[in-house]
């Protein structure tokens, strides 16, 4: 396990602050110890639960061909037929995993194969799971070629609390099978629209593991 590059900064900033304060109020205040006491209590809690928005686990990627791994960690939320019309322009099956403050929050690509369209568009920032957020919410949009010519979209989506969407590709970047290709802070969602003939995989509410939970088989 380690700390994602987003959030070495903050973590960095943030322990010096809460370092200072607790640091003046012990200075000013040495009478006070219960709330001496209060003060490095809450500042440690907080630091843990910033922490661990930005933990990256560490773990062997996936080499499968056909299998299209989950591209984060979270639920599965929707499995349904879908037109997907901003860049492939045809019906496919929409698999969505809704990420939640406490989910590792890197993003990962489900195969292997070439960024053949990308796209950043700025929006509003609905709660994840509302129906509208994935044509109205802050996104990315993201085509990957795999090695046999199959398309696959994987759409970044902002929620509510987050509002600060990462990436770190762009059209005829290459990616590994569960590389990782961005990040989205605090709570958020991922949507993969995937050939009507792949064989999902995946079931409602499964919890995911990204680029460890297989979510389809692609036809050959």
């Amino acid at each position: 396990m380690t700390i994602h590059r987003e959030g070495r900064v903050l973590l960095f900033w943030m322990m010096i602050i809460l370092v200072a304060l607790n640091y003046l109020l012990y200075y000013y205040l040495p009478e006070e110890r219960f709330l001496i006491n209060l003060s490095i209590m809450v500042s440690v809690v907080l630091y843990l639960i910033v922490l661990q928005f930005f933990r990256n686990p560490i773990f062997p990627l996936p080499n499968e061909e056909g299998i299209v791994f989950a591209p984060a960690d979270g639920k599965v939320v929707v499995i349904e037929d879908a037109f997907e019309d901003e860049y492939l322009k045809e019906k496919r099956k929409q698999v969505s995993i809704f990420m939640s403050p406490i989910n590792v929050h890197v993003n990962r690509s489900p195969v292997k194969g070439e960024v053949e369209y990308f796209q950043y568009h700025p929006g509003k920032y609905l709660v994840a799971w509302h129906p509208k957020s994935s044509t109205e919410n802050e996104r990315t949009s993201m085509v990957i070629k795999d090695q046999n010519g199959t398309k696959i979209m994987v759409r970044q989506i902002a929620g509510a609390l987050a509002r600060r969407i990462k990436w770190y590709v762009k059209p005829g970047s290459q990616l590994d099978q569960g590389g990782e290709f961005g990040f989205i802070k605090f709570g958020s969602r991922v949507d993969m629209y995937l050939p009507l003939d792949a064989e999902i995989l995946c079931t409602m509410d499964q919890v995911t593991k990204g680029a460890r939970t297989p979510i389809a088989r692609l036809k050959k």
